[in-house]
């Protein structure tokens, strides 16, 4: 006669065996794709950190799925071995009925606390590394978030202390360009709603929250071409918040600053609005529009 499992033992047993099939298939597949897949698969889906305060992230986000797996495999086993070893044996047996296991039910209590206490620590130390902040960094960047674009401010850095600005729109996404080797600190700025501004390969972003400055640093170590957005569901062209990242030497950064002053790009202070903004506090001196702040 072959096994059989009692009905509420049966069908937890039958869908805990189908989704470690199914995972098993995905990561079959997936590495029978190209390099770009391989490369996501060992990174866990993480992009490629390109600052120094990014590893931080990354290693967090790497042993916390190693911590998970090893649970995950503790958990099956113990389903398996629980279903193997007190299955139905015959028709008449009747499975012996316990009301408490205390041994057990005190090892599931503390267990996930310590589980929760260990990734809180790592945590808040994760974090702690993220929002560091140098007394003095090398440039000063200040973001406004507006509905619904991005204005980049280089303030301070064009001729005489002037602040070189770049401005998205709803139809023309901007470009934050970067030197690389160099600690940037952003200063969010947001005159209408909650925004939240993060570039995917920093593996950081932060909200930009209206009525304060939200501040954090990063030191980009790898030339290239990355990609930013809002983080945050913030209204009906939300979508349209994306921005482009191009992390360069100190020469092109030089250069593009001095192009954005040669085509008129540049202010005395930092303007804290955008072209696509309800919101212009900075681009217009009426300050009775809707939404203005003094």
């Amino acid at each position: 006669m072959g096994l059989q499992l009692p009905k509420r033992i049966a069908a937890p047993a039958r869908r805990a065996a189908t989704a470690v099939m199914l995972g098993f298939f995905a990561l079959t597949v997936a590495a029978c794709g190209d390099a770009a897949d391989k490369d996501q698969i060992a990174r866990l889906a993480m992009p490629d950190p390109a600052t120094e305060q990014a590893p931080a992230t990354f290693e967090l986000w790497k042993w916390a799925w190693v911590a998970a797996m090893i649970t995950g495999v503790i958990v099956w086993g113990l389903i398996f071995w629980a279903i193997w070893r007190y299955r139905r044996r015959s028709d008449d047996e009747v499975p012996i009925q316990t009301r408490y296991n205390l041994p057990l039910e005190i090892f599931y209590t503390i267990a996930p606390i310590m589980m929760v206490v260990v990734f809180f620590y790592w945590t808040v130390d994760v974090q702690n590394k993220m929002t560091h902040m140098e007394d003095d960094p090398d440039i000063t960047i200040d973001v406004v978030g507006q509905k619904w674009q991005w204005t980049f401010n280089y303030t301070g850095q064009g001729e005489g202390g002037s602040t070189p600005y770049t401005v998205g729109t709803g139809s023309q996404r901007p470009t934050l360009v970067l030197p690389v080797d160099q600690t940037v600190q952003f200063n969010l700025q947001s005159p209408d709603v909650i925004h939240s501004f993060g570039i995917d390969a920093f593996l950081m972003k932060m909200d930009v929250v209206p009525g304060r400055i939200n501040q954090f640093q990063a030191t980009p170590t790898v030339v290239g071409d990355y990609n930013g957005k809002c983080f945050e569901l913030c209204g009906t062209y939300h979508s349209r918040m994306l921005f482009d990242v191009k992390i360069v030497d100190q020469a092109d950064y030089d250069a593009y600053l001095a192009d954005l002053a040669a085509q008129g790009f540049e202010a005395e202070e930092p303007l804290l609005g955008g072209e696509a903004a309800r919101t212009q506090h900075g681009l217009a001196e009426d300050d009775s529009q809707e939404g203005a702040h003094e």
